[in-house]
C-alpha cells in the first residue's frame, strides 16, 4: 500500500487492513530483488491477489514460463504461484511443511529486501498527492530505480 493523505475516490482508497488511504501498486522483481515492473496504481481496498489477476501478472508469468513465489496473500492463485502454507485452524504445521515454509521465505528474502527498498522511498510512505496520480509516481519511480 503506497499511502497518500488526500482523499481521491473516497471509500474506494481506503485500505481497511492499513486503516489509512493509500493505493495498492503491485511490484515484480528478479530473484535478486531489482525491481522489474511496477503495476499502475489500484484503489487502496483491493486485495492483493485481485490486484495481480487485474494487471495478468500470473498469467504472463505462466505463459513465459516464469515461476512465482509470492506471500500468502496470493493462496488460491493458481497451481504456477507457489506460497506457504497457513497453519491449520486450531492445529499446527508438521515439520515438513514448517521446513518448506522456512525454505520459502529463504528465497524469498533478497525480494523482500528490494521491497523493503521501494519502500523507503518517503513518495510512497507519505504522499501529499491525490491517488488519482500516484500512477505516474510509481513510473517515475521505476525509472530511477533501474538506473542503479
Amino acid at each position: 500500500l503506497a499511502e497518500c493523505d488526500r482523499v481521491g475516490d473516497g471509500r474506494a482508497d481506503y485500505s481497511h487492513k492499513h486503516r489509512r488511504h493509500g493505493v495498492n501498486v503491485q511490484v515484480v522483481t528478479d530473484p535478486n530483488g531489482h525491481v522489474l515492473w511496477m503495476s499502475p496504481a489500484l484503489p487502496g481496498r483491493c486485495h492483493d491477489l485481485t490486484a495481480a489477476r487485474t494487471h495478468r501478472i500470473i498469467r504472463i508469468c505462466e505463459r513465459q514460463g516464469v515461476p512465482v513465489l509470492a506471500d500468502r496473500a496470493y493462496q488460491g492463485a493458481g497451481p504456477w504461484v507457489t506460497t506457504g502454507r497457513r497453519r491449520p485452524p486450531g492445529g499446527q504445521l508438521s515439520a515438513t511443511q514448517r521446513t518448506v515454509n522456512r525454505a520459502l521465505a529463504m528465497s524469498r528474502a533478497p525480494v523482500e529486501r528490494g521491497m523493503a527498498l521501494l519502500k523507503s522511498w518517503r513518495i510512497f510512505r507519505r504522499s501529499r498527492i491525490s491517488p488519482n496520480r500516484m500512477t505516474s509516481v510509481t513510473k517515475a519511480v521505476l525509472t530511477l530505480e533501474r538506473q542503479r
